[in-house]
């Protein structure tokens, strides 16, 4: 039976990262169904029939476009989580302040005592200075 799968596969293109994301969508989606609407249940089995299409297919230099596409785009929301998760740490130790006529961001570190103070900061990049309560 192991070796009879196994010939069936060859030359077909089996999972990747997109076939799992769907299945896992897919099936998110179809728990979600059973206690609302019919639309969400024709949506999941949709999207299960597009995983076993894409799982069987024979066009396996399409099937690595559209996951090389699929990882880009998944990279970029990585990548501005991952950033704003680190701006969200800084402001803890540093005033983030941006640059009125040149848009770049400027790290100042935080000063400890109660009261407020008006600082001047100059622009490393455009070398403007502007002045921002702290």
């Amino acid at each position: 039976m192991k070796e009879k799968l196994r010939r069936f596969m060859y030359g077909r293109y089996g999972t990747d990262q997109l076939n799992r994301t769907l299945m896992i969508v897919s099936l998110l989606i179809w728990v979600i169904s059973i206690f609302t609407s019919n639309l969400l249940y024709i949506m999941s089995v949709t999207g299960l029939i597009l995983v076993y299409l894409r799982m069987f297919s024979k066009n396996i230099p399409q099937r690595r476009k559209e996951n090389f596409i699929y990882l880009t785009y998944e990279n970029k929301i990585k990548y501005f989580w991952r950033q704003k998760k680190a701006e969200i740490q800084q402001l803890k130790t540093h005033h983030i302040f941006k640059c009125p006529s040149c848009r770049q961001k400027i790290r100042i570190p935080r000063n400890n005592s109660p009261q407020k103070r008006k600082i001047e900061i100059t622009c490393p990049k455009c070398r403007q200075t502007f002045i921002k309560n702290c």
